[in-house]
C-alpha cells in the first residue's frame, strides 16, 4: 500500500500549507552518505542520485506503507498527521540498510502549528499540544495568535509561545499542524473532525488521549462588576451559526433580568450581517460590545455567573474561563462541542449539517444551508429551538447556583457548579 510519493510524481516539498507554517525547504536531519530526513511534513527523506531501496514503516502497527526503488530526490509520506515512521533506506543490492531511524520525540525540538485568526478552535486544541509535550517529553514551540498566546503564557511556562513571524525553533526535527481539514482529508487527520468534534480532533492528529479538557487561563480573583450579571454571545460568522428564532433571545434577556442578572453582551461587533439581511445586539442586552483584548473578555467571563452563547469562539472561552455556559446550536451536533449539561438542541427538524459527511462547508456562502437554502425550512434547525427551550436549562442552572451559595450575597464567580 504506497501511501508515499517521490519527487517525480509530486511537488517538491517545502509548499504553503493552508493556514499553517511551511516546512523547511531542506529536511533537518542529516544522516550517511548525504542522505538527508526528518519529520516536519509527515515523514521526508531526501536523497542523493544514486540507485537506493526506501521502505517507510508505521513502527507501532509494523504495516509497511511504501516500499520502493529510487534514483533520488525526494521520498515523503502522505500522512502528516503522527504517525511513528520507521525509515529504512538500503543501498541497492545491500542487506544492511545504510538508515534506519525511527521518530523518537525525547528532547527534540518540535513544532505545532495552529491556524491564526480563530479562537474557539485554538481554546479547544491547545491541550492537546500540552498533553504532546508530556507524553514525548519534546521540546515543543507553538505557532499562534498573539493575543492568544498571551492567554496562555503564564500557565504554560514549558512551552514556547511564538507567533509565525516569530518561530524560535530554526530546524525541528517535527512538525505537526492542528486544523479544520475539509473534504474527507485523510492527510492531514487520521479520523474527519465531523465525527470525533471540533476540538477532539486535535488529540487525533497528534496521536494522544482525546478527551476534553479546557485549557488554563490566568483569572483574577478581584470582579470588575458587582451586582450579579450573566454575559451572553449573539453575532458568528455565518448566518447557519446563530440562533434564527425571531423572539428568542429578547425573551431570554427579559427572563435574566427577571431573575435579578444584568445581562451583558459581550460580542465583538453589535451589528454583524452581510446584504440583507443584518444581526443586531439582543434587545434589552448592555451593550459591552467592542473590539476589545481578549484579557478583558476574560475578565469579565470568570466573574460572571455564567454564560448564554453559540457554537462559536466565545462560548469556548467561557468554557475556558471555568464558568458554566448554555450552549445553543442546531447546525452542528452536540458532540461536536465540549461537553456542557446546559447544550440546547432541537431534534424535531434539520439538524446537525456542519457533522454531516456527506456535505461539505462553503466558507463562502454566509448563507449556507446545505439541505434546505431558499426554501421556507432554511436555518430551521436553530428557528425550532424556542425561547422556553433555552430558559428551561437557564432556570435550571439558577437554581442550582441558588442552592450553591445560599447565604452568601457577595455576586463573585458563581462558575464552580458545572
Amino acid at each position: 500500500m504506497s501511501t508515499s510519493t517521490t519527487s517525480a510524481q509530486s511537488p517538491e516539498p517545502g509548499a504553503s500549507h493552508p493556514f499553517s507554517l511551511p516546512p523547511p525547504k531542506l529536511p533537518t536531519q542529516l544522516g550517511p552518505l548525504g542522505i538527508r530526513y526528518d519529520f516536519n511534513d509527515g515523514a521526508r527523506l531526501l536523497l542523493p542520485k544514486g540507485a537506493w531501496h526506501v521502505n517507510l514503516i508505521d513502527a507501532d502497527s509494523g504495516n509497511i506503507l511504501f516500499a520502493s526503488d529510487v534514483e533520488g530526490g525526494w521520498v515523503q509520506s502522505t500522512k502528516k498527521y503522527f504517525v511513528r515512521f520507521t525509515i529504512k533506506v538500503w543501498q541497492r543490492g545491500q542487506q544492511i540498510p545504510v538508515l534506519d531511524h525511527t521518530l523518537d520525540l525525547k528532547d527534540k525540538p518540535v513544532l505545532i502549528s495552529f491556524p491564526v485568526g480563530t479562537l474557539g478552535d485554538l481554546i479547544g486544541w491547545f491541550p492537546y499540544a500540552e498533553r504532546f509535550a508530556q507524553h514525548h517529553e519534546c521540546q515543543l514551540e507553538c505557532t499562534l495568535g498573539r493575543e492568544i498566546a498571551d492567554l496562555f503564557a503564564d500557565q504554560y511556562p514549558d512551552i514556547q509561545l511564538s507567533t509565525p513571524q516569530a518561530v524560535v525553533m530554526a530546524e525541528p526535527y517535527a512538525t505537526y499542524r492542528i486544523g479544520l481539514f475539509f473534504g474527507g482529508n485523510t492527510a492531514q487527520q487520521p479520523i474527519d473532525f465531523r465525527v470525533v468534534g471540533l476540538h477532539r480532533t486535535a488529540g487525533y492528529i497528534l496521536g494522544v488521549d482525546p478527551a476534553e479538557a479546557p485549557p488554563r487561563l490566568t483569572l483574577n480573583a478581584k470582579p470588575r462588576i458587582i451586582e450579579p450579571y450573566v454575559c451572553i454571545a449573539a453575532q458568528s460568522s455565518c448566518q447557519a451559526k446563530y440562533w434564527n428564532n425571531g423572539h428568542g433571545w429578547r425573551l431570554v434577556v427579559e427572563h435574566l433580568k427577571s431573575l435579578g442578572y444584568r445581562v451583558l453582551c459581550i460580542d465583538k461587533q453589535a451589528t454583524h450581517g452581510v446584504g440583507f439581511v443584518w444581526n443586531h445586539i439582543p434587545y434589552g442586552a448592555e451593550d459591552f460590545t467592542g473590539d476589545i483584548p481578549l484579557r478583558e473578555r476574560v475578565d469579565l467571563l470568570q466573574h460572571a455567573a455564567f454564560f448564554v452563547g453559540l457554537s462559536s469562539g466565545l462560548s469556548w472561552l467561557a468554557w475556558a474561563a471555568r464558568i458554566p455556559v448554555v450552549l445553543i446550536s442546531g447546525f452542528t451536533l452536540p458532540t461536536c462541542e465540549f461537553s456542557t449539561p446546559y447544550r440546547v438542541f432541537n431534534s424535531h427538524g434539520c439538524n446537525g449539517c456542519w457533522d454531516d459527511m456527506t456535505v461539505q462547508f462553503d466558507h463562502k456562502d454566509f448563507f449556507w444551508c446545505p439541505r434546505h437554502k431558499d426554501t421556507e425550512r432554511q436555518f430551521e434547525c436553530s428557528r425550532l429551538i424556542t425561547g422556553q427551550q433555552v430558559i428551561n436549562p437557564i432556570n435550571h442552572l439558577h437554581r442550582q447556583l441558588q442552592r450553591s451559595h445560599a447565604g452568601d450575597t457577595h455576586p463573585k464567580n458563581m462558575s464552580n457548579c458545572q
